[in-house]
C-alpha cells in the first residue's frame, strides 16, 4: 500500500473495535463529536507527507514504495539530518500539541528493528524475527499504532508488580495452538482512538517482576477482548475561530484492558525477563528523542511566536513584558542547539545503525517539565484580561454587536477579530482544557523532572568532568612544614 493519504487512513478506522467515551461504546472515532475533530487532523497528517513528499517522503529500501522517513533505520548522520525534515514538518502541523503522532511509533519500531541483535539476545531469536518483520508491515502499510508501556498502579507500598497474587497488570496466563493470551491492564494509550494497532513494549526494566509479565507484542485494535476507555474529552466542536486547538488536536488518552489471544507471529518478548530488561538501555533513547524534542523545540517556537504578537498587538514593550518573552526565547534557542548537536554527535550505536549522542537530549528532557509549565505561566500573565475579552465568532457575526467591537476591542496593528483570533488561539494554547491536559502531558512525558536529573546523575557521562576535578586533586604540592604557615615566594623575599 505504501503511504497512505487521509481518506484512506480515516478509512482504517471503521473496524469493529471497542472505545468507551464516557457511556458511549464506539466501533469508529470518525463521526463522534468528541472524537472526530482529531480524527480529521490525523487524517491531514497523513495527507501532509503526500502534500511535503520532498521532506516527508522516502522510497522503502526493499520495495522502493513510497513511505515516511519516519520509518527509515538511519545509517549516517546524512540519514539523521533527512529524518529531521521530514519529523519537523510533521511537528509543524500541530505545532508540537500532538506528541503522538504516528511518527513517533514509526521512528521507536525502526530504531527496534535497527537493533534488532539487542532483541534476538538471550534466547529471543524468535521475537526479534517477528519483530523485523512487523516493522515492515508497519512501514508497507503505513499503519498508525499507539503503544502502552506504564503498569497500572495500585499500591505503591507493594511495589507495582507484586509477585504471590493474581496481578492486575498485563501478564500472560496460557498459550493456545494459535498464540499466547494475555490478561490485565496497561495504560496511558494516546492516540488510541485513532490507532490501527496497539504495541507492547519495555517502558523500563523490572527487576523484582515474575516472568509473566515480561511481555512485547503488537496486535490490531480490532482484536476480540481489546478494550480502552478514554479519559475525559477536551475537545470542543464550535470551530476552528473559538478553538483552534481544541476543536482538532485532542488525541486522547486511554487506559488499556487485555484479555485477548495475540497470534504468535505478533510476539516480539514472551516471558523473557531478561530481554525485557536490557532492550531499552542503549538506543531507544537517542533514537526517539529525536522526534520527541524536534516537536517539543517548535512548540517551544511556536510559544515564542505567539507571546511575541500578544505583546505586539497591546505594544507591550516595557521590561517587565520584554524580559519573559526572551525567557521563553532562551528556551526555543537552547532546545534548538541541544538537537544540533546532538545530530553533529550522531555516531553508530551498533548493528550499523545511527542514532543522536544522546547527552545534550538528556539534558533538555530534564529541563523541558519545568519549561512548558512556565512558558503557560508566561502567556497567561502576558495576556490578562485580554485572554478574556475575546468575542466570539457568533458576536463578530452580529450585527448589533459588531460595531462596537470594533470600536472597543481593536489592538495595535490589528482589528477586533484579528485581536479576537490571536487572544483566543493563546487562552487555547495556555488556559484551556486542552492546554491543561498538554500541561500535565509535559510534565511526565519521557519521565519526571526528579526521575529525569536522577537519570543524568545515574548515566552520565563524567569522564572529563572528573578529569577536570582529578587535575586540581593529585597534583603535587609543596611539602608541609610542621607548625608554620606556608607562605608565597614574595613573602618570603620580604622577610
Amino acid at each position: 500500500m505504501a503511504a497512505r493519504t487521509g481518506e484512506q487512513f480515516l478509512r482504517g478506522l471503521a473496524g469493529d473495535r471497542e472505545i468507551w467515551v464516557g457511556s458511549d461504546k464506539i466501533s469508529s472515532p470518525v463521526d463522534h463529536p468528541a472524537l472526530r475533530g482529531a480524527a480529521q487532523a490525523l487524517a491531514e497528517v497523513f495527507d501532509l507527507q503526500h502534500q511535503q513528499a520532498n521532506a516527508c517522503l522516502m522510497p522503502d529500501p526493499e520495495t522502493g514504495e513510497p513511505i515516511n522517513v519516519s520509518h527509515m533505520i538511519p545509517y549516517s548522520r546524512e540519514d539523521l539530518e533527512r529524518r529531521h525534515r521530514g519529523l519537523e514538518c510533521i511537528a509543524e502541523y500541530s505545532v508540537g500539541l500532538m506528541g503522538r503522532t504516528p511518527d513517533y511509533m514509526n521512528v521507536t519500531f525502526a530504531g527496534f528493528a535497527g537493533r534488532a541483535d539487542e532483541w534476538g539476545a538471550n534466547g529471543n531469536e524468535k521475537g526479534a524475527a517477528n519483530l523485523v518483520r512487523y516493522q515492515k508491515k508497519l512501514r508497507r502499510e503505513d499503519l498508525s499504532l499507539t503503544h502502552t508501556i506504564i503498569h497500572s498502579t495500585i499500591d505503591l507500598a507493594k511495589g507495582k508488580l507484586p509477585v504471590g497474587h493474581d496481578p492486575v497488570q498485563l501478564h500472560k496466563v496460557g498459550e493456545t495452538e494459535h498464540g499466547i493470551v494475555v490478561r490485565g491492564s496497561r495504560v496511558l494509550a494516546t492516540l488510541a482512538p485513532f490507532a490501527d494497532e496497539l504495541a507492547v513494549y519495555p517502558g523500563g526494566p523490572m527487576p523484582d517482576a515474575a516472568d509473566i509479565h515480561a511481555l512485547s507484542f503488537s496486535i490490531p485494535m480490532t482484536t476480540p477482548g481489546l478494550k480502552f476507555i478514554c479519559r475525559d474529552s477536551v475537545s470542543v466542536n464550535s470551530g476552528k475561530f473559538d478553538h483552534p486547538f481544541s476543536s482538532r488536536f485532542d488525541e486522547q488518552d486511554a487506559f488499556v484492558f487485555d484479555n485477548v489471544e495475540v497470534p504468535r507471529e505478533r510476539v516480539f518478548i514472551d516471558c523473557n525477563l531478561n530481554v525485557y530488561n536490557t532492550v531499552m538501555k542503549t538506543t531507544w533513547w537517542p533514537n526517539i528523542m529525536q522526534q520527541t524534542m524536534i516537536r517539543a523545540q517548535t512548540k517551544l517556537e511556536f510559544a515564542w511566536g505567539l507571546a511575541s504578537s500578544m505583546a505586539e498587538a497591546i505594544n507591550a514593550v516595557q521590561p517587565q513584558a520584554q524580559q519573559p518573552l526572551g525567557e521563553i526565547a532562551m528556551f526555543s534557542e537552547l532546545a534548538r542547539a541541544a538537537i544540533f548537536a546532538a545530530e553533529q554527535g550522531a555516531h553508530e550505536y551498533g548493528n550499523g545503525m545511527w542514532a543522536c549522542d544522546v547527552r545534550p537530549l538528556a539534558g533538555l528532557r530534564a529541563a523541558l517539565p519545568t519549561w512548558f509549565p512556565r512558558v503557560n505561566e508566561i502567556i497567561r500573565q502576558l495576556g490578562s484580561h485580554n485572554l478574556l475579552t475575546t468575542p466570539s465568532r457568533a458576536a463578530l457575526a452580529d450585527p448589533k454587536l459588531r460595531p462596537l467591537i470594533d470600536r472597543y476591542l481593536t489592538g495595535v496593528g490589528v482589528d477586533a477579530e484579528q485581536r479576537s483570533r490571536l487572544f483566543r488561539l493563546a487562552w487555547d494554547f495556555a488556559g484551556t482544557a486542552l492546554a491543561s491536559r498538554n500541561e500535565q502531558y509535559e510534565r511526565f512525558y519521557l519521565g519526571s523532572v526528579g526521575r529525569n536529573l536522577a537519570s543524568l546523575q545515574t548515566f552520565g557521562d563524567r569522564t572529563r568532568a572528573r578529569r577536570l576535578v582529578d587535575r586540581f586533586l593529585n597534583e603535587e604540592l609543596e611539602p608541609m612544614v610542621q607548625g608554620k604557615d606556608l607562605k608565597g615566594p614574595l613573602m618570603d623575599a620580604a622577610q
